[in-house]
């Protein structure tokens, strides 16, 4: 295969990546809604912990696994992100959204 064979599977596979991560994010909002309710805070450290391991345990490479858990962390700090905003925003905290 070719370049452009490769960068059309590539691109094929970052709309995949996409919408995955779309819906990873909307689930996270869904965990910020029983967060509020139950009072919890947005952080909650030991989950990282599992999924920054299970993540790791499951890769297989090319990625080394300290780059799926930079790049899980970033995942992991979106979603934080997101949780918040929408706490904040049903705790009546309106106004500009704040820097993560």
């Amino acid at each position: 295969m070719g370049f452009d064979g490769w960068r059309k599977k590539i691109d094929a596979i970052d709309l995949k990546l996409v919408k995955l991560l779309n819906r990873r994010s909307q689930c996270a909002i869904e965990i910020g809604k029983l967060k509020l309710k139950t009072g919890l805070p947005v952080y909650t450290p030991e989950r990282e912990v599992e999924v920054l391991r299970n993540v790791t345990t499951a890769n297989q490479g090319p990625l080394n696994h300290k780059a799926i858990r930079r790049l899980f962390e970033r995942i992991i700090d979106e979603a934080r992100g997101l949780e918040r905003d929408y706490m904040d925003r049903q705790r009546g905290m309106k106004g500009p959204k704040k820097k993560r």
